[in-house]
């Protein structure tokens, strides 16, 4: 929540960090966040590049590196005061395929981004709300695969129902130092994860079928949508009907 406003509606002066932030969702919600108004802290791996006329921190982070995240946060906050919203989006899909297939380095990469990637995003957002009055709102990126079975993703759909425990956990034990915390499954979003599933070969991932009609169909959401989705989290105006869990519609005239 912004400190001073009782209700946390978003606009200018709301600060939000955005972890996996040079491509695909990330650097969406950055673009999307940047024409709201919002100060931003990106980072990724590789170094974001910050939409075209918005006050922002960028950094080239590892979210595997408790430290770095830590230091991150730090300079978002020396610049800007405070962390209003996190959103922990840095994910990775591989390995896909049968789980008694995968490389064990790859199963190992995987659940260190997912699942301990999150956790330290969540610990340094909790850590920093505890320093100031007003709350905060944690967004963890989720998916439908955290509570679905889809054969040949073994991984992540264990990571994400991950996420969704994590979420509900922090934000139970944030809850007296007003912390928010949501699972958010944005729906079908197309970035370049979606193009690698949609070229994985169905004795891989026989579900593929449903991502390439999509595909066809061009029934994705659109990173503004996630973005006004987020914002409306923040402002109260959505609030989670499952625990923790809550999911973007999908697009007008989209299945």
């Amino acid at each position: 929540m912004v400190e001073g406003e009782n209700d946390a509606t978003p606009g200018p002066g709301l600060v939000a960090v955005v972890t996996g932030a040079s491509r695909g969702l990330g650097a969406g919600l950055a673009r999307a966040f940047a024409h709201q108004g919002l100060r931003l802290g990106l980072c990724a791996r590789h170094l974001p590049v910050a939409p075209s006329g918005a006050d922002a921190v960028c950094g080239s982070v590892d979210v595997t590196d408790a430290a770095a995240l830590d230091g991150f946060a730090g300079e978002v906050v020396a610049r800007f005061g405070r962390i209003d919203l996190w959103v922990n989006n840095a994910g990775v899909l591989d390995p896909t395929g049968p789980l008694a297939d995968a490389d064990p380095e790859a199963l190992r990469r995987h659940v260190e981004v997912n699942v301990t990637g999150a956790l330290f995003g969540c610990r340094t957002f909790a850590r920093h709300v505890r320093t100031r009055p007003g709350g905060g709102v944690l967004v963890n990126i989720s998916s439908g695969a955290g509570t679905k079975i889809y054969e040949g993703w073994a991984a992540y759909c264990a990571s994400k129902a991950a996420v969704d425990m994590m979420t509900a956990v922090v934000g139970a034990e944030e809850h007296a130092h007003g912390l928010r915390g949501f699972a958010l499954a944005p729906g079908v979003v197309d970035t370049d994860m979606q193009a690698t599933i949609r070229a994985t070969p169905a004795a891989r991932f026989p579900s593929v079928g449903r991502f390439v009609q999509l595909h066809r169909d061009r029934a994705f959401n659109s990173p503004d949508r996630v973005a006004t989705f987020i914002l409306d989290l923040v402002a109260g105006r959505r609030e989670a009907t499952d625990g923790v869990r809550v999911r973007v519609p999908d697009q007008p005239g989209h299945r």
